[in-house]
């Protein structure tokens, strides 16, 4: 620190002699280094932009004007996604949680009941700053617990009516979990007992048809409305898009432009979705039998090293993103997975870990898309034999 007229001031870049782990990070994605888990997202403007230039004039007429107020590419992209999905009609918003909101306010104008079912931990409820209630005037009622989905019983055991069921598909903060074919029909079921409509938060749901073995219709047809996200599975710059039957769609759009999303220029965001669609959705089936390699080599690879305890979660994965559960601080695994990117340019872990599983545990997502596919199993299961020796206690 140094000292002006008596008071302290913070210390200068130059000053400062330890870069920052974010900093650390950077400088290990500028060497190259391989990574397991990986998406677009953190890679630099240039890159994003040229690969919006290249692989843009592959799905669509870049010589086209430009999109203005919905229409043009925004317009094609709509028409794609409820062809994709078999509804009648969807229509793009900037954020999933604007379209997510937007749906289950409608639906609880034609039910009467502002009451939603949902998971504790579903997006809505962790992420959204109690959006529903605040913005929208619904009421949140939680349905089951845990880290597994509800379950049918557990519908018809709410203790209230309920205008609609909202399920989360897959489940992302429990693990990214999924119900079976069968527990998913049987809550659709007890949700149309009750009647009340159901809505799937299917932000992921472009990765489940691996898990349930059928097409997306099939899945989206057994909602009344269903939300996809464009960059969460599809790699797009931003965007979403509500899927259902033409009227409620029609009045979503006015919703839409209500809640400010009635954007001038989305054409970046479009396309960026297009080339998701025809890049990444066919190959997300890939991916997700990929991860179950992984998975089982990450297990195999800690049982090898002698950690204590480690889980991969859900152990089989349902789709290509699973969480992983360590034993130890999350500062200190994150310390040695960035420690062995730096030494070795193996970056196996490079995402975020969480202390929220409980004390002294550390969780992190991981995420197997393209450069994951590169990887055998007995190269994970070695370089988690190399990130253990750098945890305390085991070299």
């Amino acid at each position: 620190m140094t000292e002006t007229s008596g008071q302290d001031t913070e210390p200068t870049t130059e000053e400062r002699t330890e870069p920052t782990a974010r900093e650390r990070w950077a400088a290990v994605r500028r060497q190259g280094a391989r990574r397991l888990s990986h998406a677009p997202a953190g890679d630099s403007l240039r890159a994003r932009l040229a690969d919006l230039a290249e692989a843009g004039a592959g799905v669509y007429d870049l010589d086209e004007p430009a999109d203005i107020y919905g229409n043009r590419i925004v317009a094609g992209l709509e028409e794609r996604v409820a062809a994709l999905l078999g509804t009648e009609d969807a229509a793009f918003f900037p954020s999933g949680t604007m379209a997510q909101q937007v749906a289950l306010r409608c639906w609880a104008a034609r039910t009467g009941n502002p009451a939603v079912a949902l998971h504790p931990l579903a997006h809505p409820e962790v992420h959204e700053r109690d959006a529903l209630s605040q913005v929208s005037g619904l009421r949140p009622v939680h349905v089951g617990s845990g880290i597994d989905q509800p379950t049918a019983a557990e519908i018809r055991d709410l203790a209230e009516p309920v205008g609609a069921l909202m399920l989360e598909l897959p489940l992302r903060d429990a693990g990214f979990v999924l119900p079976t074919w069968e527990e998913l029909t049987a809550l659709v079921e007890a949700a149309r007992e009750r009647d009340a409509v159901v809505h799937f938060d299917g932000a992921r749901l472009w990765e489940c048809a691996e898990h349930f073995g059928r097409p997306l219709a099939e899945i989206a047809g057994l909602a009344d409305s269903v939300y996809v996200s464009f960059y969460k599975s599809l790699d797009g710059l931003g965007g979403a898009a509500l899927a259902g039957p033409r009227t409620l769609v029609e009045e979503a759009r006015t919703w839409r432009h209500r809640y400010g999303g009635q954007i001038f220029q989305q054409f970046p965001t479009a396309l960026s979705a297009l080339i998701g669609l025809e890049r990444e959705l066919p190959r997300l089936p890939e991916y997700v039998r990929h991860a179950r390699v992984v998975a089982a080599a990450l297990r195999e690879g800690f049982a090898e090293a002698g950690l204590p305890w480690a889980r991969v979660h859900p152990e089989v994965p349902h789709t290509h993103e699973f969480q992983l559960w360590l034993p130890y601080e999350p500062e200190v695994v994150a310390e040695a997975a960035l420690r062995q990117a730096e030494e070795t340019s193996v970056a196996l872990f490079p995402g975020h870990w969480s202390g929220d599983a409980g004390p002294g545990m550390a969780r992190t997502e991981v995420s197997v898309r393209a450069p994951g596919l590169e990887w055998t199993a007995e190269e994970v299961r070695a370089a988690v034999r190399d990130f253990v020796r750098r945890l305390p206690g085991q070299d």
